[in-house]
């Protein structure tokens, strides 16, 4: 990709980013909720800046002269050395004010530019650049669940955003009063192929592509409801150790939890928080802040289990990259429209589908290393940390992008990772099972 073509996507991409966050105030951006995993959307952006500016311009900007010397500590995620910033405390800065963070992402937007035309054809510039969009593209997810977490300890329950239809040119999702019934799609398996297959950008968990052996197995059409889940609830689900991994029924004691995050019982009738605001549960949309333990749950209840992620890449693999994505500008998920007998709904957006399958290297797998050459090739294994061989313990494969997941980020091959106590993030629930 031409170095012109790369900037005017890194433009678009961050133009996107401070789209999403207009509708804050410059309070809403500096303050992060009580969960430990959530960050402020001032960190975000500074965070956003810092890995254009550690990764690419540090090393090519000559001579380099940092913004702020003390930013490649406060907005670091990773570094070896140890200087990052506890992620807990990041919502006690008061200084840098949002208007300079703000600064300096303008900054280092000016000098990517220059950096981009003077090296336009320094395939390891061109590499990381795409790298760091797709790493942004990952941050306008997280701002959307940071802020929703926050916004939902507010008892104001602030809306962030006006529910609205999509626009024209979005992708379609139903509004429907009522879900289609669950039926089951089948699948023969097989030998099959999965990981990713092309010449664009991927992260090398998704690689190499290899054969897996699949017995016959059928998914839900769809996902599951909030009317269905409500019907486990009321058959005493959360109650019953017999549907619970070990782990996640001292989970869910422990953290007394009755029902799925960012519902309200109002006196029997249920309530939810999007960011939208808090409203009546709507049963016929898929639900969505599920844990691992809880889908579990529901599916043993259901006389059901969760796919394994080669059997949901495969089924995947066979559709188009379409459904209720953050372009729709709505944040939360739709009624689902079954239109094939033959082929799932909803496997892309709405909600992230958890998988049965542990988070693991593929068969041959290697980190990816795009040269040898000190000290880029460092550069770019700190780079790709969060998606290669370090993170593969003590998580779940997840699928398929949500309702804030933006479309072009996502493929079939694309493996989202999360412990399997997560709620926070807009995951759901789809049903497998053995095909008899």
């Amino acid at each position: 990709m031409a170095s012109s073509l790369i900037y005017a996507k890194y433009a678009s991409i961050r133009a996107r980013t401070l789209q999403l966050i207009e509708p804050l105030s410059e309070e809403d951006c500096c303050v992060k909720s009580i969960m430990p995993e959530m960050s402020p959307v001032k960190w975000h952006l500074g965070h956003i800046a810092w890995f254009f500016e550690t990764f690419i311009l540090q090393h090519y900007e000559k001579p380099f002269k940092p913004f702020h010397p003390a930013f490649h500590t406060m907005f670091s995620s990773y570094n070896k050395s140890g200087q990052t910033h506890p992620d807990p405390l990041r919502g006690l800065f008061t200084r840098p004010s949002l208007s300079v963070v703000r600064d300096y992402c303008r900054t280092v937007d000016e000098r990517m530019a220059q950096v981009l035309n003077y090296h336009a054809d320094d395939k390891m510039v061109n590499t990381l650049t795409i790298l760091g969009m797709n790493h942004e593209r990952q941050h306008q997810e997280l701002i959307l669940t940071d802020i929703k977490h926050l916004l939902s300890q507010n008892p104001l329950n602030p809306c962030f955003i006006v529910a609205q239809d999509p626009a024209p040119t979005a992708p379609k999702y139903s509004l429907a009063s009522a879900p289609p019934p669950l039926e089951w799609c089948h699948f023969e398996g097989g030998l099959v192929e999965i990981g990713y297959k092309g010449e664009e950008f991927s992260y090398d968990n998704e690689s190499p592509r290899h054969k897996q052996y699949l017995l016959p197995y059928q998914l839900a059409s769809r996902l599951v409801t909030n009317g269905e889940y409500l019907e486990f609830m009321k058959a005493g689900g959360y109650h019953n150790p017999s549907f619970w991994f070990s782990e996640g029924w001292d989970w869910i004691k422990a953290h007394r939890r009755e029902h799925p995050l960012y519902w309200h019982d109002d006196n029997g009738s249920w309530q939810e928080f999007s960011l939208s605001g808090l409203a009546l549960l709507d049963p016929s949309l898929p639900v969505i802040h599920i844990s691992l333990y809880e889908a579990e749950a529901y599916a043993r209840w259901s006389e059901a289990r969760l796919p394994t992620e080669a059997e949901w890449e495969h089924a995947a693999s066979q559709q188009k990259i379409e459904g209720c994505f953050a372009e729709n500008n709505r944040f939360h998920p739709s009624t689902a429209v079954v239109t094939s007998r033959t082929e799932p709904a909803q496997l892309y957006g709405d909600a992230w589908e958890w998988t049965q399958s542990s988070y693991s290297r593929y068969p041959g797998y290697n980190p990816a290393k795009p040269n040898d050459h000190e000290p880029m090739s460092i550069v770019w294994d700190e780079a790709v940390g969060e998606y290669n061989s370090r993170s593969m313990v003590n998580q779940y494969v997840l699928r398929g992008g949500s309702c804030i997941t933006p479309q072009k980020w996502i493929r079939s091959s694309f493996r989202n990772f999360l412990p399997a106590s997560t709620n926070w993030y807009f995951t759901g629930i789809r049903l497998a099972r053995d095909a008899t």
